[in-house]
């Protein structure tokens, strides 16, 4: 960051980023060596504090790229994102696979020397990643948000899902399921979108609307090869505007800067969770709904989750892991957003944490019928994850 034009460096959101990381590298220079579990039970307690004030980290970026976007050039903004952005990737996954190993330590169930079952989590690395068994859930919580989102009355499309159904790998749960959901929750959107404008359209002709079918569903094809899986998501929710397909990837976005930053704002500053939101524009019940009564559905709704992730991992009430009050994940929650809160960062997020372990992500869209989007999957183990070198990342 220091390499920065100095006009850029000081807008007060990036100068912010720096000082969390300045913070952050005076806090552990500090830290003694680990000799005992208490020392380490003690850094693990620094690594949460410091993870849970590092949430602020991505809304503050893409605020500050988008008010610099006319100081520096869009392109060289991209690229100074897209560095930190692996760099933060690599600190954080670091960080969470410690405590996450930790905390295995302490497990009650845990017994050194035991073999693993391919059900099994290592620290962060679930074993056996099942495709179908993601895009389903992620599925169904989207289609759930959707629904509360819309209203009851409106039809949300289905998901529908072949191919390779048994297709499974080694990967962070956390990383897929933000991605996933992120396709998922575009083609959704789109799809009920364009399935309302018809509506709308035949009822402003004098048509009958309790006549018009149920939206195209959305259909997910899963293939495994022996390298990578690869999987396809297909929509008919109208495709991309031809005006926004050069932003697509940016994180600078030309001409919707302003209106991203007005959503942005919206972030709570300290979570830094999408959902924990009072969004103006919603329905009247939504919109009689306080931001504290928000927060306690999110927060019933992360215990929940938190009580799934425990029996796949088979750890006890009461242990920290990735989610959890301890520190926080934030990309389990950017996901859950409401739909009317478009911030500009889903989709060139997905595809940095995607290529960020040897993997991909690329569009293509009909304008007027709709978008493939083909997320591809190395299997950890196969090849080298595309890391950005120590230098590079010390440049920022």
């Amino acid at each position: 960051m220091q390499r920065l034009p100095y006009v850029v460096v000081t807008n007060p959101h990036l100068n912010e980023v720096y000082d969390l990381y300045y913070t952050a590298f005076d806090t552990f220079r500090k830290v003694p060596e680990i000799k005992t579990l208490e020392d380490n039970d003690a850094l693990c307690a620094t690594i949460r504090s410091t993870l849970k004030a590092h949430l602020t980290v991505i809304p503050k970026l893409a605020m500050g790229i988008l008010e610099s976007a006319g100081l520096m050039d869009a392109k060289e903004l991209d690229k100074f994102m897209n560095t930190i952005l692996r760099s933060r990737i690599s600190r954080r996954v670091i960080a969470e696979q410690h405590l996450a190993l930790t905390d295995t330590f302490h497990a009650p169930w845990f017994s050194p020397g035991a073999k693993l079952s391919e059900t099994d989590f290592i620290g962060e690395v679930f074993l056996k990643c099942v495709a179908k068994e993601v895009v389903e859930r992620c599925g169904q919580a989207i289609r759930d948000i959707a629904q509360r989102a819309y209203g009851p009355d409106v039809a949300i499309p289905e998901i529908k899902i072949d191919g390779h159904l048994e297709a499974n790998f080694p990967y962070i749960l956390s990383h897929l399921e933000y991605i996933i959901g992120e396709l998922l929750r575009n083609s959704v959107q789109a799809v009920v979108e364009k399935h309302q404008r018809y509506k709308e359209k035949v009822a402003a002709a004098g048509g009958k609307t309790d006549e018009i079918g149920p939206p195209p569903a959305i259909e997910v094809t899963i293939c495994e090869s022996q390298q990578h899986v690869i999987i396809r998501i297909s929509d008919q929710g109208g495709g991309i505007q031809q005006d926004v397909l050069p932003y697509l990837w940016s994180f600078s976005k030309g001409p919707s800067s302003q209106q991203l930053l007005t959503n942005l704002g919206q972030v709570p500053k300290m979570a830094a969770t999408m959902q924990e939101l009072k969004v103006e524009g919603t329905s009247s019940e939504e919109a009689g709904t306080t931001v504290g009564k928000i927060q306690q559905k999110q927060q019933e709704q992360q215990q929940q989750q938190q009580q799934q992730q425990q029996q796949v991992k088979g750890i006890h009430n009461g242990n920290n892991f990735p989610g959890d009050p301890g520190y926080s994940n934030s990309l389990a929650t950017l996901t859950s957003r409401p739909p009317n809160l478009r911030l500009g960062m889903g989709l060139p997020l997905s595809r940095v944490y995607a290529e960020y372990w040897a993997g991909s992500l690329a569009l293509h869209s009909l304008e007027g019928y709709g978008v493939d989007a083909f997320l591809q999957i190395s299997k950890l183990g196969n090849k080298n994850e595309q890391l950005t070198t120590r230098a590079t990342m010390d440049a920022v």
